[in-house]
């Protein structure tokens, strides 16, 4: 990681500002239960909706902000959508936040 901000000018405005839309991703504690969810498995859309309580329309609306920021992918099984973490970069995010987090519970 450190190469990667050595050869970065990390200070650039670009930059910063894409950071900071990525950290709003994680700032809506709704995006952030579903994240938390698909951390734990991949869901489809009517199980995360069960999940941290709302309507499977609200969750989609959520799914679609998430997937834009390239947080979550969706995978068709059929009829239905899975959905399931990006990457491995969004699995350390959220291990790395909770980890933070509960380190002082």
């Amino acid at each position: 990681m450190k190469d990667i901000l050595s050869k970065t000018d990390i200070l650039n405005d670009e930059t910063m500002y894409e950071l900071a839309q990525l950290f709003k991703m994680f700032s809506d504690p709704t995006r952030a239960k579903i994240l938390a969810c698909l951390h734990l498995n991949d869901m489809y859309v009517s199980d995360l909706a069960d999940k941290v309580n709302m309507s499977i329309s609200a969750v989609s609306h959520q799914l679609r902000i998430l997937r834009s920021a390239k947080l979550v992918k969706s995978t068709k099984q059929g009829k239905e959508v899975k959905y399931s973490l990006a990457d491995d970069h969004v699995t350390k995010m959220m291990e790395m936040g909770l980890g933070h987090i509960l380190e002082n519970k």
